[in-house]
């Protein structure tokens, strides 16, 4: 934590440290066509997003709208027909491929989405530590990953277990264990609560809680606003390849009048507690938008300038960010 200063030496105010800022991020794919034609698909464009320690960031939309792309942006695992544009900086260095190798399972840490990512012919012990061949670096990472485990109610014994022989529950947990081993600074969590029942949904967003409240900050990627909401302290929403709206948590509350986007706020209803009030269309492929609002063929509240131009993301408060010609204020 930093320490902010006002005219008053009594006055200090704690400001959270920025470990991440992500600032006009593009992704984009080259493939050959018919005629080993190259040809270039745009995914994502203009991202920005801030992460601060001790803080969980919901990165919310449907499926194609870029939220695991930046994740692999971050970590450095976009595949090799991929061009990647825009600056991270990562606890104030600048996070480029050789860094992102360097602290990748380390520093920064992903807890993925499937538990398939357990390797069913290895013991869970060696898939948490890892290959150490110091003899006393590994008994030190033993007895780190048994607190690890107690911490996440696991037995000792789990050690020598392979993944087939643990519940669903157990190897989410054992995904969870392997993402601290290292204890690191930043963490991605991709979509770790899809098919959840309520007990276990609980337990895996009160994990990330208790990784926020160790200091660490927190990417939790998801479909789920329910879930976001329980958990994190600002939501930012993703919508065809752009970030569309970052709004505080506590505002997706009450009747959402303080959220901002027509998108947001239609999520928002369509939660059943909101009377499930349901939207038409679709959302757009990114290469399907040109010259126009992403949004502009589902909005009800466009102008004539929607139609003719894609707005930036702008801040409309401290933190509050959103893309829309005609929202511009709180």
């Amino acid at each position: 934590m930093s320490k902010n200063r006002n005219n008053s030496d009594d006055d200090i105010i704690e400001v959270p440290k920025t470990l991440l800022n992500v600032s006009n991020i593009s992704i984009s794919f080259f493939q050959y066509t018919q005629g080993l034609r190259k040809t270039v698909l745009n995914v994502v464009e203009d991202l920005d997003l801030d992460v601060h320690e001790g803080e969980i960031v919901a990165i919310l939309g449907s499926s194609g709208s870029g939220k695991s792309l930046l994740a692999h942006a971050i970590l450095g695992i976009l595949p090799g027909n991929s061009l990647l544009k825009g600056e991270m900086i990562y606890d104030g260095k600048i996070l480029d491929q050789k860094l992102k190798e360097e602290l990748r399972g380390d520093e920064i840490s992903l807890i993925p989405q499937s538990v398939d990512s357990l390797d069913p012919l290895m013991k869970v012990g060696g898939q948490v530590i890892g290959d150490i061949e110091d003899e006393k670096e590994r008994e030190e990472k033993r007895k780190e990953m048994i607190k690890i485990f107690k911490n996440y109610d696991l037995r000792e014994d789990v050690i020598d277990l392979y993944p087939f022989q643990l519940s669903g529950g157990m190897a989410r947990r054992v995904l969870f264990s392997t993402s601290m081993i290292n204890d690191p600074k930043l963490i991605i969590a991709d979509e770790p609560t899809p098919g959840l029942d309520e007990k276990s949904l609980e337990e895996t967003l009160n994990y990330l809680k208790i990784m926020a409240n160790e200091g660490k900050g927190v990417i939790l990627i998801t479909h789920d606003i329910q879930a976001a909401v329980k958990v994190s302290d600002k939501i930012a929403i993703f919508y065809s390849g752009y970030v569309i709206e970052i709004n505080e948590t506590k505002n997706f509350s009450g009747n959402g009048d303080k959220l901002l986007h027509p998108y947001t706020r239609a999520l928002y209803k369509a939660l059943p507690q909101n009377g499930f009030q349901l939207f038409e269309g679709t959302q757009p492929m990114n290469i399907d938008i040109q010259d126009k609002c992403i949004y502009y063929d589902r909005c009800s509240q466009s102008v004539e300038k929607c139609g003719h131009s894609n707005p930036d993301l702008v801040e409309v408060d401290d933190g509050i960010k959103i893309r829309c010609h005609v929202v511009r204020k709180i």
